[in-house]
């Protein structure tokens, strides 16, 4: 289901570059999308997932244990209704501040009336983008994956299904209402299996179960996960921000790159997805060791995911985008442009998924660190730098620059800050940096070596199919078997795809039975 959404993303995607195109319109519309990316962000994927899945672990742990009542029911009371009032709230103040919004956000547009318009009728899917989150966190606690797996399948067909549906009366709004029904979409899918699991009998409790204090998910934990990903999703803003003031369609051609080069990236991620619930239940069990061993197998595996994927982009850049997108309103000149910014965006796809995956350490155990917030806002300091002294020069591809810079140096600091444990954070994660360099070495290089021959062999052919065709395998061909040239990355990998493989046929099967 996840690979489904992240194709009905590229149909999305395809979809606005056929009927908008890519210029003013178009740009106008991704200004204002910037609200729900940065909403599906903090409360869907980086953000509300990574403070309440451990909430969710220990109130699992402390039902196990025997505590009286229901400690998950009674973590639902305490946490839903005060967030649907805060996800409401916020709905209203953007809706409200839309043109100083967008100002801010894009203050070259030439004509802001449009991206207003579509802020405004994004900001309706703030309220749905909370209520699917926490649903998401909900169930992936209790390890049910695949209605939370569904929401961007349901969220991508309610976008396109309404760009078709209303795009020749309503222009690029189309695609902002498309925004709004998707997010109600996305509760909808998962709403069943919760109202399953939090309607199920609790289990009696153990006559002999320890005593267990109660954990409430702590505001302190809320706030530093929630601007976390906030600075992470600053990036994008930033992004934006020196776009707005290069010629129309600069803002347009950096987001399809974008949604194209992170297709790596999220696959990637699935796998962190599925085993962070894992991570965070062995440390409410207190079993530090078996976290740390499932974290570091994951951030081999994820690495060797994402560096084969930004192999194939880089290779075959041009001919993805003429593929994909160059029909309608899409030119071979945008194509040409958006291939360009996409190979030096993908240059950052390895500290992406490092980023995603690292900082599930520093929250696993359900308490707060500034660190990440320090070192994602460093991060960010150097992407600004870097982008508002190379656009002049070099355009989106200095924007792209910045950001694949940036987002490496957070993930270096991430990573070394994981060495030691951190003053206060007792039961967090420590890594074996060194172990975790040196199994990441071998796919790093291999990678140089794979774009090489991917590159030498898209070239040989003036059919993009064709091409492809050479590229692609031209990659797996030679980044396979020098990645897992090492024995203990080999065995990294393969002990990590097979315990992923039954956690999910475990769960699949389970589901089917129910």
């Amino acid at each position: 289901m996840s690979i489904a959404g992240s194709l009905l993303g590229l149909v999305r995607d395809q979809s606005l570059a056929r009927l908008f195109g890519a210029g003013s319109d178009t740009d106008a519309f991704l200004v204002a999308w910037t609200v729900p990316e940065i909403a599906a962000t903090l409360l869907i994927e980086d953000g509300l997932a990574i403070a309440l899945i451990p909430a969710f672990s220990m109130a699992l742990a402390r039902r196990a244990r025997g505590v009286p009542g229901d400690p998950v029911r009674d973590l639902v009371k305490a946490t839903l209704p005060r967030l649907c009032l805060a996800f409401a709230a916020v709905t209203a103040l953007v809706a409200a501040g839309a043109p100083y919004l967008v100002r801010v956000l894009a203050p070259g547009l030439p004509d802001p009336r449009l991206a207003v318009d579509c802020t405004r009728l994004t900001a309706l899917s703030l309220l749905a983008f909370g209520l699917a989150g926490y649903c998401s966190a909900a169930l992936r606690a209790h390890r049910r994956f695949f209605a939370p797996a569904a929401i961007y399948v349901a969220y991508n067909s309610g976008i396109v299904a309404t760009m078709f549906l209303l795009g020749g009366e309503w222009g690029v709004r189309s695609a902002a209402v498309g925004v709004a029904v998707g997010g109600c979409l996305m509760v909808a899918v998962q709403l069943p299996s919760l109202w399953r699991r939090l309607a199920s009998p609790a289990p009696a409790p153990a006559a002999t179960g320890p005593a267990d204090e109660e954990r409430p998910v702590r505001l302190a934990l809320i706030a530093a996960v929630l601007l976390f990903a906030l600075c992470r999703q600053s990036q994008v803003l930033v992004e934006r921000f020196l776009a707005s003031s290069l010629p129309a369609g600069s803002i347009s051609h950096l987001n399809y790159a974008q949604k194209v080069a992170q297709i790596p990236m999220t696959l990637s991620l699935m796998v962190c997805t599925v085993t962070f619930p894992v991570v965070a239940r062995a440390l409410a069990d207190g079993d530090t060791r078996r976290a740390r061993a499932r974290v570091e197998r994951d951030l081999v595996l994820a690495s060797c995911v994402v560096l084969a994927g930004m192999c194939a982009v880089i290779a075959c850049a041009p001919q993805m985008i003429e593929l994909l997108f160059q029909r309608g309103a899409f030119t071979a000149a945008d194509s040409a442009a958006t291939a360009n910014v996409m190979r030096v965006y993908a240059l950052g796809l390895l500290g992406q998924t490092l980023v995603g995956a690292l900082v599930r350490c520093y929250f696993s155990a359900g308490r707060p660190s500034w660190y990440p917030l320090g070192v994602m806002a460093a991060g960010v300091v150097v992407t600004s730098l870097i982008g508002a002294v190379t656009v002049g020069r070099w355009g989106v591809a200095g924007i792209a620059a910045a950001n694949a810079f940036g987002i490496t140096v957070t993930a270096v600091l991430l990573l070394t800050g994981l060495r030691t444990a951190r003053p206060g954070d007792t039961g967090g994660l420590t890594l074996g940096v060194r172990g975790v360099l040196g199994r990441l070495s071998r796919p790093v290089l291999a990678s140089v070596l794979a774009v090489a021959a991917g590159t030498s062999a898209a070239s040989l052919f003036d059919s993009p199919v064709a091409a492809l065709a050479a590229g692609c395998p031209a990659v797996a061909a030679v980044f396979v078997p020098l990645a897992l040239s090492v024995p203990v990355a080999r065995r990294s990998v393969s002990v990590s795809a097979l315990r992923s493989v039954r956690t999910v046929t475990r769960k699949l099967t389970h589901g089917r039975s129910r």
